[in-house]
């Protein structure tokens, strides 16, 4: 079976330029694919601005941007590449974002050479540094010497154009990193239109293929990007800004229609999210495991006769969590609590998840209450 990132290498090897959708979460990531899209891009804007409502100049730790693109690249079957600012820090930094991300199966990274810590480079008004050419040259030598699986996509992003400092400097960075081992070098630009893009591509004298973001430029069209030998093309924020839009427009109609079918225009009907969540799969895994009339320790315990001892609880239950670790239990409510962090790649922050074990005892109800409900045959409050 191929790797995320060999589908990744495949599609790269393909003739023509490839499009990759900017998701902010994991139904966004489903809608992308489900549009069409060939790859997904985790994008620290939006996950920054979905995730914590945050501005995007590394306030995130790798391990939060980490998460986010786990969550994206868990719930589809097309290859995530994650924008990982300027690695984190300096190059030990930089080993150890390499090294986790490729560990989560995160098909390529896109590291740029901003200063840590960073500013968006959409910001306006805001003073740019940039770590020196020979620095973040070293930090592309150590991304490529770290990783292990050849397929896996490093991007150098150049950000001399959004900084101000000339076509010349943007093209002794863009040369400098391909030397030192970037599969892919993105070349930023803040121009409002297509025009200093174009011309570094006229300039641009090795084969190392070109990715362009064209937030600040939307007026250039699919094809003069693939008629001037860009290789792929990132559209980063456009589905989190039409989220937005869509929120705040079924927001401003409920607050002035107060009532719900007022928004039948603006939202999608609840099968639409059962179909992207899965609820299908979910009904197919209990047919399928499930016996057909299960019954319960509860409903058991309700036809005793008065008078009678209550039935005693199940016997020992191995109960799957939401990754697949078992809890063994056959006391009544028992709580039982697992880190997952044994199934996590290494610096991952997934929070500890409680998995409540079904018996005769009604949700809410401590042990010692159920018992002397019982003793006096009256359910329990």
């Amino acid at each position: 079976m191929m790797t995320k990132s060999g589908l990744l290498r495949a599609l790269l090897r393909r003739p023509g330029l490839v499009p990759m959708v900017g998701a902010h979460d994991a139904l966004s990531a489903k809608l992308i694919e489900a549009a069409g899209f060939p790859v997904i891009w985790s994008s620290s804007f939006a996950v920054s601005a979905a995730q914590r409502a945050v501005p995007d100049v590394n306030l995130l730790t790798m391990t939060e941007n980490l998460e986010a693109a786990l969550f994206i690249d868990e719930a589809v079957a097309a290859p995530v590449i994650a924008d990982v600012d300027n690695g984190y820090g300096n190059v030990v930094n930089v080993v150890r974002t390499v090294q986790e991300y490729e560990r989560a199966g995160i098909a390529g990274i896109c590291m740029e050479d901003n200063v840590f810590p960073k500013k968006c480079s959409l910001y306006p008004g805001m003073k740019r540094e940039l770590l020196s050419v020979e620095e973040f040259a070293g930090k592309v030598r150590a991304a490529v010497d770290t990783r292990k699986d050849p397929d896996f996509v490093l991007i150098a992003r150049v950000e001399a154009l959004i900084a101000g400092w000339g076509m010349k400097e943007a093209l002794r960075r863009a040369h400098a990193y391909a030397d030192a081992g970037a599969d892919m070098v993105l070349m930023h630009s803040k121009s409002k239109t297509a025009a200093e893009i174009l011309e570094f591509m006229r300039l641009w004298d090795r084969p190392t293929p070109v990715v362009v973001v064209p937030t600040l430029y939307p007026s250039v069209a699919f094809a003069e990007l693939e008629g001037a030998g860009i290789k792929m093309v990132i559209w980063a924020n456009q589905v989190l800004r039409g989220a937005v839009q869509g929120m705040q427009q079924t927001l401003q109609t409920l607050a002035r229609e107060r009532r719900l079918d007022a928004l039948d225009s603006h939202i999608v009907p609840l099968e639409e999210i059962y179909k992207h969540v899965g609820v299908d799969e979910f009904k197919a895994i209990e047919d399928a495991y499930l016996p057909a009339s299960p019954g319960s320790a509860r409903a058991a315990n309700a036809a005793t006769p008065a008078g009678s001892e209550p039935s005693p609880p199940p016997p020992d239950r191995a109960v799957a969590t939401s990754h697949g670790a078992l809890a063994t239990t056959n006391r009544p409510s028992e709580t039982v609590t697992r880190s997952h962090t044994a199934d996590r790649p290494p610096g991952s922050t997934r929070t500890a998840s409680a998995v409540t074990v079904a018996s005769n005892t009604p949700v809410g109800v401590s042990p010692a209450a159920a018992r002397q409900a019982a003793r006096a045959n009256q359910p329990c409050r």
